[in-house]
């Protein structure tokens, strides 16, 4: 874990961005909720100005979550664990689910005093459970209410069909006894809106304040501004104003209430985070989400977690020059924050400690073998030491609030949503006789030979699901890339949901990139170098949607695609690549970060990317909703057009890959 020790001993000082509140004022009953601010998020209503509720020092836990997506089952992980040899091998282990996050929460809160529980956003979106077992987040309503969240930030996806169902969320939200507040500061609802004041008065605030050990604290939400707007579906006369700005002012409301511990729940990004913070006075800590960034020690890596993105707990500093705790809590229900701030007499945080929680079951698997008893012992030992991981069994009454919602989802997996009356080919890699992919098709499809001049059907069929549906939906798409191997098996006849995430079972979600013409051929480039280079798999092969090339295997890297072409969305023609324009690809997450050799996209600046947060299985689900239908009401896949396919003609190399 890595704790930060600061500014310990601080003499008492009257500080700028702060006012300079009296000690000694009144003592208040703690827990009690308070809400503030008036509806479509005017807070000018402050109440007038008082002063703080007490002038002493304060530890403060906050257990947070973000961007968990509609992710409410577990699911298999591949972590990297010390055995009783002492070496360190891949073991499989049931991990994450919304019922472990209800379990830890109410753990880690049971062990501390002054506990705020905080979601910071994007609840919804990006599997069956939004799409198939409800319409407006049911399942993820009555997920959240077993946690009973003091404070939810509106994420970007929780607009992602309209300012109705979310406000038929929200409802829902509200329906128990938990009641959570829900923020944003710098949202406007539009008079239309059924979130408007007039409509729903106070059923999202700029800010809340919360009691814990007799002192006020403050709750501000924000929302992503630019790409809520863009990328999701706000009702049209739904405004969304700059983050800082919105901040600021109910930051300066809640001081003029006498607060001086304010959190910002934030669903910016951690960049952006760390962008606004040093304008900001009066923040103390910042709970993130938006960017899906997993911090904690560097040994997240070597355990087989993920990269983190920075330090838990990073301080920084706000305007004032004061300490700001920053911390984030990845993604999917797998981490559970752990964020510990302690205040001094007038507010100010000297210090900032925490751990993030991956959340981890104890059914221990070598390969399909369970453990042996003396690896049992070494893994457990190894988890203990590692800090982060913990082992978490689901509550049993969360997973039983969850059994109807699963049960549709599971009952949508087995229903029938297509037919293919043609098979859709896979093939990885084109190429005849002798190439490594050649017998990965069926014989029906070999024996055509078209597999072996463009590829895989399917694979191509993939590529442009995600090229449609993210232009549909997801704030507009020129391209898309799909790495071959991603697409594990053809289809044929009738097509159920369960065979759609049979094709894409990765559980990758889709992100938008802004690349350059120039970035664009390079990833091409490296996904055919990825295959073709001394050592390559098959694999790594690139299909597109909107942009095609030929190929010559026998060429080097950067010579292998040639003819590279583009297609205009408006004018319905293809045309020559523009080095220099900038163009919008849809990509897994997978490759975006540099998966199957993909470097060009995983040097791509951070401002020029983002989560988009849905499912590829799902993406593909709803290119075949929008199918044209057979008389029986059935989509019909069929292949696509020739011109379509991203690879139009094909050299293979004089050694093929292996």
């Amino acid at each position: 874990m890595r704790v930060k020790h600061l500014n310990e001993g601080i003499e008492s000082r009257r500080l700028p961005g702060r006012l300079g509140w009296t000690i000694g004022a009144t003592l208040l009953a703690s827990a009690v909720l308070v809400a503030c601010g008036g509806g479509d998020n005017d807070d000018d209503n402050t109440g007038g100005t008082q002063p703080p509720v007490t002038a002493e020092p304060l530890s403060l836990t906050i257990l947070h979550i973000n961007d968990h997506h509609s992710t409410l089952d577990s699911k298999s992980k591949a972590l990297q664990l010390t055995n009783a040899a002492g070496e360190r091998v891949a073991v499989t282990v049931d991990a994450a689910g919304f019922p472990r996050v209800t379990q830890a929460i109410e753990e880690l809160a049971a062990a501390s005093p002054n506990v705020l529980k905080l979601h910071a956003g994007d609840a919804l979106s990006g599997t069956p459970y939004f799409a198939r077992a409800g319409g407006v987040g049911e399942a993820d309503a009555a997920m959240m209410n077993t946690v009973c969240f003091d404070a939810f930030t509106l994420g970007n996806h929780e607009f992602d069909k309209g300012d109705t169902s979310l406000k038929s969320f929200l409802d829902l939200l509200h329906a128990g006894a938990c009641k959570t507040p829900v923020l944003s500061a710098n949202v406007q609802f539009g008079a239309n809106s059924a979130l408007a004041s007039s409509k729903a008065p106070g059923l999202v605030q700029p800010y809340t304040v919360v009691e814990r050990g007799g002192q006020k604290i403050g709750l501000v939400g924000l929302t992503i501004a630019g790409k809520t707007k863009e990328s999701s579906s706000p009702d049209a006369d739904t405004t969304f104003e700059d983050e800082a700005t919105a901040a600021q002012r109910a930051i300066d409301a809640l001081q003029s209430q006498g607060v001086n511990k304010i959190v910002v729940m934030s669903h910016i990004g951690y960049a952006y985070d760390k962008e606004i913070i040093p304008k900001l006075s009066g923040v103390d800590v910042v709970v993130g989400g938006d960017s899906h960034t997993l911090l904690g020690p560097d040994s997240l890596a070597t355990y087989g977690v993920g990269t983190p993105g920075g330090a838990y707990a990073e301080p920084l500093k706000n305007k004032d020059n004061e300490t700001v705790c920053v911390a984030q809590a990845w993604e999917y229900a797998q981490v559970v924050g752990e964020l510990r701030v302690d205040f001094d007499a007038q507010g100010r945080v000297t210090q900032c400690a925490g751990t993030p929680h991956v959340l981890i079951g104890d059914d221990f698997k070598i390969g399909t073998t369970a453990v042996t008893e003396a690896d049992r012992v070494a893994i457990v030992k190894d988890i203990a030491a590692s800090g982060f991981l913990r082992v978490t069994a689901p509550d049993a009454a969360a997973a039983a609030v969850l059994a109807p919602f699963k049960a549709k989802v599971d009952q949508f997996k087995a229903s029938v949503v297509a037919t293919a009356p043609v098979e859709l080919c896979s093939r990885r890699v084109p190429g005849g006789v002798g190439s490594v992919d050649y017998t990965r098709s069926s014989a029906a499809c070999t024996a055509e030979g078209l597999v072996n001049v463009r590829g895989g059907d399917i694979q191509q069929l993939v590529a442009q699901a995600y090229l449609e549906i993210g232009n549909r939906d997801y704030g507009g798409a020129d391209i898309s890339l799909q790495s071959g191997g991603g697409v594990r098996v053809p289809l044929l006849g009738n097509v159920t949901a369960a065979d759609v995430i049979t094709v894409l079972p990765f559980d990758n979600k889709l992100w938008r990139m802004d690349v350059t013409g120039a970035e664009a051929k390079a990833m091409v480039e490296d996904g055919l170098d990825a295959v073709f280079k001394t050592g390559g798999a098959s694999g790594p092969y690139p299909y597109a949607g909107g942009l095609r090339w030929k190929v010559d295997a026998t060429q080097a890297k950067g010579a292998r695609a040639s003819n590279v072409e583009v297609f205009d969305g408006a004018t319905r023609t293809w045309g020559p690549l523009n080095l220099t324009k900038t163009y919008r690809l849809f990509v897994l997450s997978f490759n975006a970060t540099g998966g199957d050799g993909y470097t060009t996209l995983a040097n791509v600046p951070e401002a020029r990317r983002s989560d988009v947060g849905v499912q590829d299985a799902d993406v593909l689900q709803s290119y075949i909703d929008s199918l044209p239908r057979n008389g029986a009401g059935l989509p019909v896949m069929s292949r696509l057009d020739a011109s379509l396919y991203s690879t139009q003609s094909f050299i293979g190399p004089v050694a093929p890959p292996k």
